[in-house]
């Protein structure tokens, strides 16, 4: 059975840093794409990032470059995305997906994205 789960949320003060961790299991990341989504309260789902089968190349959201790093382990069948100078406007619900795709491919469209973690909450106040 192919899952993801997403853990590492939790709340924060402005200026802080989480890192997020989406596990897979019944299936090989290494063979997927991986993107990492959010959706905040009364807002649609934005892509923040996403990173190839091949590593190279990532992609982020303009107002998060600079800010968050998303890397994979594929020992660990593991992907990873380091949130650091968070502020209010970074609360949601993060989710992270897996997508087939060439080795330098990835999407932040989700619609691109066949599996689905359930998501892990972020919040950023005082």
């Amino acid at each position: 059975q192919v899952q993801l789960v997403e853990s590492g949320g939790g709340s924060v003060q402005p200026g802080g840093a989480l890192r997020l961790s989406c596990g897979a299991s019944g299936f090989a990341m290494e063979n997927y794409a991986i993107a990492w989504f959010r959706q905040a309260p009364g807002k649609e789902r934005e892509g923040v990032s996403c990173i190839t089968r091949g590593d190279e190349p990532k992609y982020y959201l303009d107002s998060m470059k600079g800010r968050f790093t998303v890397s994979r382990d594929n020992v660990k069948n593991t992907v990873y995305l380091q949130m650091n100078a968070l502020n209010p406007e970074d609360t949601a619900v993060y989710y992270c997906a897996a997508a087939r795709g060439g080795i330098n491919w990835c999407s932040t469209v989700s619609a691109r994205y066949s599996y689905w973690g359930q998501g892990t909450q972020v919040s950023v106040s005082l």
